[in-house]
């Protein structure tokens, strides 16, 4: 089969080069073509998906703890990721640097389902909704990226925020002044009981100002610098249509994850300061987001905005690159036979 002959309309624009079907080498383009997200089993794409990314925050999930600790710290000078880290140790042991780690992982599956399936669903639209603009393939890639994981973080936030709310408690109970809690449950007992079911939505506007601009961020950076790294090493063009290697491709997008991380933490670290202090505070502690801006600037100057720059760069590069090189490879792995 030609690639000419294919039928764009039955498949979603990703960032490989050289899937077969029928058997026939796609190679009109420096990016693969995978099937629709309705030819993937989504069973497998699940249950073992669910599998991979339990193991990636059981790696990463103490980063989250000293970042959160380094956010609501009211000790300027202890406001690094060592210095945090050697506390926790000090104090808490190696448990402590996974306080709060059970909630996460019990709101994670269906977060996570949830913004899979927005994720991919909405890709298929934005790629077809951007293609009659004629755009570069970088922008094309980033506008239709960012649609696709904004809408996907828009999805999940109703899932994700009161497990949020919940953690950060957690990770940060007996800490610099804060209540101390016996786990989750007694955490969303207590919140409701003073709050309703409104307190494990504390900072829920902040969630989807933070999470959302920063997820796609994330994926559009992701998506145009697949695009300009495969131009730069010579793919996408008439002189160069060789398959790419195995090794290459993860190379790729580990590049395109880290890339990814660097410019989503930059931008959104910000939101995420404010956001963590308002959720971590208690009924005695109850202050808008303009005065936790207020006491940020007091306490540490506009810097003090991007306490946990560090670890969440790191967490997001981390992340993001681990990520993206399993999900790329699940998906193919997930294709339906035919």
């Amino acid at each position: 089969m030609d690639s000419r002959e294919i039928n764009w309309d039955n498949f979603i624009v990703c960032n490989l080069q050289g899937e077969q079907f029928d058997g026939t080498l796609c190679s009109c383009r420096f990016f693969v073509i995978y099937e629709l997200y309705d030819w993937l089993d989504k069973t497998k794409l699940y249950v073992v998906g669910a599998g991979l990314f339990t193991g990636v925050t059981v790696a990463l999930y103490p980063v989250s703890v000293i970042k959160t600790r380094m956010q609501v710290s009211k000790d300027v000078v202890q406001v690094n990721a060592f210095s945090t880290f050697r506390n926790i140790l000090k104090v808490d042991g190696i448990r402590g640097l996974y306080r709060g780690f059970g909630t996460v992982i019990t709101g994670a599956v269906p977060a996570r389902i949830i913004f899979l399936t927005s994720l991919e669903t909405t890709k298929i639209a934005s790629f077809k909704m951007v293609e009659p603009f004629k755009l570069s393939e970088p922008v094309q890639a980033a506008v239709a990226n960012g649609i696709a994981g904004m809408a996907a973080s828009l999805s999940a936030q109703t899932v994700f925020v009161p497990i949020d709310v919940v953690s950060q408690k957690l990770m940060v109970q007996g800490y610099s002044g804060y209540a101390k809690y016996n786990g989750g449950l007694d955490v969303a007992r207590k919140i409701i009981k003073s709050d309703g079911i409104r307190g494990l939505y504390r900072g829920f506007g902040l969630s989807v100002m933070t999470y959302s601009p920063s997820s796609a961020v994330w994926w559009a950076s992701y998506g145009s610098s697949q695009r300009i790294i495969w131009r730069l090493l010579g793919h996408g063009s008439d002189q160069k249509e060789t398959v790419p290697s195995s090794w290459k491709i993860v190379g790729v997008q580990a590049t395109g994850g880290i890339i990814a991380g660097a410019v989503a933490s930059c931008v959104t670290t910000p939101l995420d300061t404010i956001k963590t202090r308002l959720q971590v505070m208690d009924n005695t502690q109850k202050q808008t987001a303009r005065q936790v801006v207020k006491r940020l600037i007091a306490e540490d100057g506009w810097k003090g905005f991007y306490r946990g720059l560090a670890p969440r760069f790191f967490s997001m590069s981390v992340w993001g690159t681990s990520m993206i090189v399993s999900y790329e490879y699940l998906k193919r792995s997930c294709a339906k036979a035919e």
